[in-house]
């Protein structure tokens, strides 16, 4: 069965790119690896439905891969940057996703074909139903004719804040969530929240309407919107679009105070014991008050967070935080290059590194020390599958509670190093405006503490003489201490931060370099 793809497509689209073999390059032909025996070919059509139409799908179960051609090359751009920074699952096991090489799939003549188109008829059929879901396709579909894929949710007897990323966690349970607003109305904390497919939320409103996310308080009221599409413009605290990574936060990276202060009027509108907005916990100090959820006598079954969500920060949906688990094993790394510098600054992205052991007999393995169990899964959750020195990072939580330092005498050739006391930890400051600044690795970096004698060309130098393409660079336009530099990969990127970060400029100035969330 031959099916038409958008004239664009192919033709002479398709010849430009016959030379171009990067990886990077987008296509909209998806390349899947490590998929588990039992996956079928609607697990992996699941994969890209929220982000579009898949047009095509090649499996090769012999060699645990698949292809799935997407209708266009924006819905695979989307696709891939909602799962850069969380790993896509398919029958619980991670699968690793990239653009492939090829522009489009020619499987006409290819032999078992046949389940694959079923499978592709199947799931258009009901989107093209759009909301309304074709009949016979069971019950329960005929309930759904009028379901948006938007919730509006109202959390009444709000004594905690509930922040945008607890709000994720839990609805994550229900599906793939693509955008959250959260805003205050008639003093209650409310938030719109879209999911990829109607049903989702459908099953979402089921479940959790009514329920309390903490014990005996921040209850759910959950109905459908008759909004049937989110427009996010921002991506900070109040609101995200989870499939682009690109959006502004509102006002220059630094400072998100100003744009949630204009946004919603004088601080303190809601009506709870602690002063500010709702769901902005690290400036206030919340976690200072030591309420973790599992101290809160019988918290809640199926809404229990770990603490790390309380926090305003994100863990791995599925991976409760281990108390205690600090440790880090880091696994694939290059051992002709890695020093413990490099895990200790990189790693330093996204909390204070305490220690950093290289293995002596296996130098591809390290272990990293985090402050903290919260920082270690922000890590985790933000370097696994990473590339560093050419080859793809894998993390995990190790069951080493500490990195033990070498006996006096026994130097281990410098593999282990004590960072404890180093003055380069961002995190120290309790409310810290870093904490507000953590993004996953980008091909952009945010250069900050730049002295008024360093001018772009300098700065364009610097990096190129770490190996990286300089692709674009802009100062703050408000202030000139800060600036975005973009490169010619997110590896160019990790590589250009661990060399430079802290680099003297002169001027008893060192530079800061973060990873950005802007594009230039």
């Amino acid at each position: 069965m031959s099916h038409s793809t958008p004239a664009t497509a192919n033709g002479n689209d398709s010849k430009k790119f016959k030379g171009d073999r990067s990886p990077c390059s987008p296509s909209r032909v998806i390349h899947i690896r490590k998929i588990p025996n039992d996956v079928t070919e609607a697990d992996i059509i699941s994969l890209g439905v929220p982000f579009g139409k898949v047009t095509n799908l090649l499996m090769l179960k012999s060699k645990s891969q698949a292809f799935l051609e997407m209708a266009s090359e924006e819905a695979a751009i989307t696709m891939m940057n909602y799962y850069t920074p969380v790993t896509p699952h398919l029958r619980s096991q991670p699968v690793y996703i990239q653009y492939s090489n090829h522009r489009e799939l020619k499987t006409d003549n290819l032999p078992n074909q046949s389940r694959a188109q079923a499978a592709l008829q199947a799931v258009n059929t009901v989107q093209s139903g759009g909301l309304t879901l074709t009949a016979g396709l069971g019950g329960e579909n005929l309930l759904l004719s009028g379901q948006s894929p938007v919730l509006r949710i109202i959390v009444e007897n709000l004594f905690y804040p509930v922040t945008l990323e607890v709000l994720h966690q839990i609805f994550s349970k229900f599906g793939t969530v693509l955008k959250i607003i959260t805003f205050t109305k008639n003093n209650q904390f409310q938030a719109l929240l879209q999911y990829a497919d109607p049903m989702n939320a459908h099953h979402a409103k089921v479940a959790l309407d009514g329920q309390n996310i903490y014990n005996a308080c921040c209850t759910l009221r959950i109905e459908s919107s008759k909004l049937t599409s989110l427009n996010v413009k921002y991506n900070n605290d109040k609101s995200r679009d989870f499939t682009r990574l690109d959006l502004p936060t509102g006002d220059g990276q630094p400072s998100l105070d100003a744009t949630m202060a204009a946004a919603f009027g004088a601080p303190g509108i809601i009506s709870s014991p602690y002063a500010g907005a709702a769901g902005f916990a690290p400036a206030i100090g919340f976690p200072q008050a030591g309420l973790s959820v599992s101290s809160v006598p019988g918290a809640l079954g199926p809404l229990a967070l770990t603490t790390s969500a309380i926090t305003g920060r994100m863990t791995i949906p599925g991976m409760a935080a281990i108390p205690g688990h600090s440790v880090l094993l880091v696994s694939n790394l290059n051992p002709d290059i890695i020093l413990p510098h490099a895990l200790f600054i990189l790693f330093g992205v996204y909390g204070d590194v305490h220690r950093v052991k290289i293995l002596f007999n296996k130098k591809e393995n390290a272990l990293v020390q985090m402050a903290d169990a919260t920082q270690a899964q922000l890590a985790m959750s933000h370097l696994n599958g990473q590339r560093l020195h050419g080859r793809v990072l894998r993390i995990t939580l190790s069951k080493h509670q500490s990195v033990q330092l070498p006996r006096e005498g026994h130097e281990d050739q410098g593999l282990t190093k004590d960072y404890t006391n180093s003055p380069l930890h961002r995190f120290k400051k309790p409310g810290s405006k870093n904490f507000q600044n953590i993004f996953p690795p980008s091909a952009t970096l945010h250069l900050s503490n730049i002295p008024p004698s360093v001018s772009d060309d300098d700065l364009k130098r610097l990096f190129a003489s770490t190996g990286c393409s300089v692709k674009a660079f802009k100062f703050f336009q408000k202030d000139r201490k800060m600036a975005l530099i973009q490169l010619g990969s997110v590896e160019e990127a990790i590589t250009a931060l661990i060399d430079l970060h802290n680099h003297d400029l002169g001027d008893n100035h060192h530079l800061r370099v973060s990873f950005s969330k802007s594009m230039i």
